[in-house]
């Protein structure tokens, strides 16, 4: 008889899978007007895709209908997006690699409060500085919070999506 001798337990973590690259898209009537007001907003660039834009458009792969001009440049007529300043793009689109939103046209009109919404955290004592900012932009106070847990002023952006300035 041949007696089995126990295996040693593997000490190897479990696998974990890689972290995802994400986005944030933000359905939009006007999405280049977005763009601008949340580049503005969070101090990030709108991002230029006008080199692929017109590399596709030499190739006749699009029609020049599909593109509009924006900023003096070739873009994409139904999406715009915009990138933090400090995270990678790849440079033969325009298209960032790190944090970003994008604004995609769709045809209905924003109808019920968003499941989700971004939370721009200005820091100690710039609340009320950086409320008055982005009213100058287009954004507009819904109502100001003060609770146990904080205080913080909810918003609109131009077209009607809540965000919160803590």
């Amino acid at each position: 008889m041949t007696e089995t001798q126990p295996q040693p337990q593997s000490q190897t973590p479990p696998s974990t899978p890689a972290p995802l690259h994400w986005k944030l898209v933000v359905d939009a009537a006007d999405p280049h007007a977005q763009a601008d007001f949340w580049a503005a907003t969070l101090g990030y660039l709108v991002e230029d895709h006008s080199v692929l834009v017109e590399r596709l458009l030499g190739f006749g792969a699009v029609p020049p209908e599909v593109t509009v001009e924006s900023h003096g440049r070739r873009a994409w007529r139904d999406a715009a997006a915009v990138r933090h300043p400090d995270d990678p793009y790849d440079k033969d689109s325009g298209t960032g690699l790190g944090r970003r939103l994008l604004f995609q046209r769709v045809p209905e009109p924003k109808t019920v409060k968003n499941r989700l919404h971004i939370d721009v955290h200005t820091g100690d004592g710039r609340r009320e500085a950086a409320v008055a900012r982005l009213t100058g932009l287009g954004a507009a106070v819904l109502r100001e919070v003060k609770e146990q847990g904080g205080e913080w002023v909810v918003m609109t952006d131009p077209e009607g999506n809540e965000f919160c300035v803590h």
